[in-house]
C-alpha cells in the first residue's frame, strides 16, 4: 500500500514549503555574507560600483516603502530552488511523454521506465499496461485478418473444384455429348455428389461460423451418455461395413448422465467417428470407449489407421487445417470436422484432446458430469 505522503499532492506542498524555507534560509545567510565581505574589503576596485549599486537598491525600497529588492531576490531563490527540487518528477514526466510519442510513431515495443510511488509512476505503469493490450490486439487483430483471407483462400478451393466438376458434366449433358442414358445417368450422378459435397462444407462452414460467434441456441436437457454411444455406434454399423471396417463399443456398467444438446453432442461424436473411418481404414475397425473419470464423463475415439505426426497434432483441430496438404476432397474433408467438434465441446464446458502413435490415434472428450437426472 502507498505511504500517505507519496500522493503527488502532498510531494507539491511539500515542495512549496521546502522551496521557501530554502529560498528565505539562503537569503538570510546570503545578506549577512555580503555585507561582511563588502565591509571587510572597502578597496575592492569594483567597491564603488557595488555602493553605487547598493545605494540604488535601498532608494528603491524608500520610494517603494517596502523592501522591492529582498523580495526579488528571495522570489529568484524561490523559483531557483522549486526547480531544483522538481527537476526528478518533470524529468519522469518527460520520459513519459517521450514513450507514448514513440508509441504514437507506432513502436509498440517501448515501455516507459518510471519507478515511482506516486500517481506519475501509476501513470506510467497503466501507459504500459495499455501499450501491450494494444499490442496484443493489433496482433490478434493481423491474425484475424489473416484467418480471414485463409478462410476466403480456403472456401473458394473448396468448392471451386466440385462446382468446376458440376459445370464440366452439366455442360457434356447440355451439349447433349453423352452416349447413352447409361453414360447420361452416371454424369447426372457424379453432379449430384460433387452437389452434395458443396453442402456439406457450405454447412459446415455455417456451423462453424455460427459456434465462433455463440449464436447457435443450445436445447439442453439431460443425455445418458451411454445410451447415447450406443445408438451412435449402431448407426455406423453398416455404413462401417461397407467400407469393410466394424466399430466395438466398451461402455461403462453405469449410466453417465450430462446436461447438453443432445443433437449438438450427437454431430460432435460423428464427425469424430467419420474421421475415425476415413483416416483410420487400413486399421479396419474403430473403438470407444465411454467411462467415468473423478467428475466427467470420458468418451475416446480410437482407430488404428496411420498416426498423426507430432508436429501435426497441436493444428489438427484448427479450421481449414489438414494433415495431408493435398486438399482433395476425395482423401479428406475441408478441415471444418475436428473445428466444429472442438467448438460443440467448449459449448458444452468440456475439452477434447488427441494422441497418436503408430499402434492407434486417440480423440479424447471430456465433459462434466450432471449431478442429477433433470
Amino acid at each position: 500500500m502507498r505511504s500517505f505522503f507519496n500522493k503527488l499532492q502532498w510531494k507539491i506542498i511539500l515542495l512549496f514549503f521546502l522551496s521557501v524555507g530554502l529560498a528565505v534560509g539562503t537569503f538570510s545567510l546570503l545578506i549577512p555574507l555580503l555585507s561582511a565581505i563588502y565591509d571587510r574589503y572597502p578597496t575592492f576596485r569594483y567597491a564603488t560600483k557595488l555602493h553605487t549599486i547598493r545605494y540604488g537598491l535601498f532608494r528603491i525600497n524608500e520610494i517603494a516603502s517596502f523592501p522591492v529588492w529582498q523580495a526579488v531576490m528571495v522570489a529568484f531563490l524561490f523559483i531557483f530552488y522549486v526547480l531544483l527540487l522538481s527537476w526528478g518528477t518533470t524529468r519522469k514526466l518527460t520520459s513519459i511523454f517521450k514513450g507514448v510519442k514513440r508509441m504514437e510513431e507506432g513502436n509498440m515495443d517501448e515501455r516507459i521506465r518510471v519507478r515511482s510511488n506516486d500517481e506519475i509512476g501509476m501513470l506510467a505503469d497503466q501507459i504500459n499496461t495499455m501499450a501491450e493490450r494494444l499490442q496484443i490486439s493489433l496482433q490478434e487483430e493481423r491474425m484475424a485478418t489473416q484467418a480471414k483471407n485463409e478462410l476466403i483462400t480456403n472456401v473458394s478451393h473448396d468448392l471451386r473444384t466440385p462446382l468446376t466438376s458440376i459445370i464440366g458434366y452439366l455442360r457434356l449433358i447440355e451439349e447433349d455429348k453423352y452416349k447413352d442414358e447409361v453414360e447420361l445417368r452416371y454424369y447426372v450422378n457424379i453432379a449430384y455428389e460433387k452437389s452434395k459435397r458443396m453442402n456439406r462444407l457450405v454447412s459446415d462452414l455455417f456451423d462453424y461460423t455460427r459456434m465462433g460467434f455463440g449464436q447457435i441456441p443450445l436445447n439442453k436437457t439431460s443425455i445418458d451418455l451411454v445410451q447415447l454411444s450406443g445408438q451412435l455406434t449402431a448407426e455406423f454399423t453398416l455404413q462401417l461395413k461397407n467400407h469393410q471396417m466394424e466399430i466395438e463399443l466398451f461402455p461403462p456398467q453405469d449410466k453417465l448422465w450430462i446436461y447438453g444438446d443432445g443433437d449438438k453432442i450427437m454431430q460432435a461424436f460423428e464427425n469424430l467417428i467419420t474421421n475415425a473411418m476415413r483416416y483410420g481404414k487400413e486399421g479396419k475397425k474403430i473403438h470407444v470407449h465411454v467411462a467415468k473419470e473423478n467428475e466427467e464423463a470420458v468418451v475416446r475415439v480410437v482407430n488404428f489407421g496411420p498416426p498423426i505426426p507430432s508436429m501435426e497434432l497441436p493444428y489438427i483441430f484448427d479450421r481449414f487445417y489438414r494433415v495431408e496438404k493435398s486438399r482433395s476432397l476425395d482423401t479428406g474433408g475441408a478441415g471444418l470436422g475436428l473445428a466444429i467438434v472442438k467448438s460443440i465441446i467448449e459449448l458444452h464446458d468440456g475439452s477434447i484432446t488427441a494422441t497418436s502413435s503408430p499402434q492407434q490415434t486417440e480423440f479424447i472428450v471430456r465433459l462434466p458430469l450432471s449431478e442429477v437426472k433433470q
